[in-house]
């Protein structure tokens, strides 16, 4: 970590974990593109802000130099997760070092760094979490996800979609009860994403028990190019959906 925050809950049972010390579930939001846009989001009380440091044609891409600023301006307030798409080791180990983030979060095609390249990347990373995202597609998500668990600090469920490269930003919703029983098959730290919006977030959370959820699309603001910005006032429907599930009844929360 570069000197940042973290809250990453390392084996054990998280959940129960969890129900001890926290209020409600963690909130990432993907993804920032400006260092206002950043503090804004962070006053907000958003513990996870995600950026992309890229230049593939992602949402939201931005350069490593700007989001080395956006880390530096939040990090003291909040998480820093910096997303890549790549295979390639020499090219993730490059974009963590410019950007410093907290958090490396792998989002590549499933498979395209397999376990042992991730165990490879911690041991050059010294103090970065690994974020591993997980396509939720259907039974051997679950599998995939085991897998991943024994070398990342946290996993990531998302979507997939044919028109984004690598896993997530998709914008649509999957199969949550595959990702429960992800929930109920790892001992690290889950975050919920997909489609996740400020109308859906606290059903996925009573139908999940995630210890985090994440948002990209439903908390954007388009713009008239065809761009987007997040949207503040979505941001904090959000949030404040997602911590309202707690009293809901949040599947694996209220009882240890």
């Amino acid at each position: 970590m570069w000197g940042g925050r973290e809250d990453f809950v390392i084996g054990g049972d998280h959940r129960c974990w969890y129900l001890r010390h926290m209020t409600g579930p963690t909130i990432q939001i993907y993804t920032l593109q400006d260092v206002g846009e950043a503090t804004a989001v962070a006053a907000l009380g958003i513990e996870r802000i995600g950026i992309t440091p890229a230049r593939r044609g992602l949402p939201g891409e931005i350069s490593a130099s700007l989001a080395r600023e956006i880390a530096d301006a939040v990090r003291d307030t909040a998480t820093v997760c910096a997303l890549s798409v790549d295979s390639d080791p020499e090219a993730i180990v490059a974009m963590v070092e410019a950007v410093r983030p907290d958090v490396l979060h792998l989002c590549g095609p499933p498979g395209a760094v397999s376990p042992d390249a991730v165990t490879s990347l911690r041991a050059r990373l010294p103090g970065v979490g690994i974020m591993q995202a997980i396509a939720v597609v259907g039974e051997e998500s679950v599998a995939e996800a085991r897998a991943y668990a024994s070398v990342s600090d946290c996993l990531i469920l998302d979507s997939v979609g044919s028109d984004v490269e690598g896993v997530g930003a998709a914008g649509v919703v999957h199969d949550w009860q595959v990702s429960r029983r992800i929930v109920d098959a790892v001992t690290v730290p889950v975050i919920l994403a997909g489609g996740l919006s400020p109308d859906n977030v606290a059903d996925a959370i009573v139908a999940v028990g995630p210890w985090g959820v994440d948002s990209l699309t439903h908390t954007n603001r388009r713009l008239t190019d065809g761009g987007f910005r997040k949207d503040l006032d979505l941001v904090a429907e959000f949030a404040e959906a997602a911590r309202s599930a707690v009293g809901a009844g949040a599947a694996g929360w209220g009882t240890e």
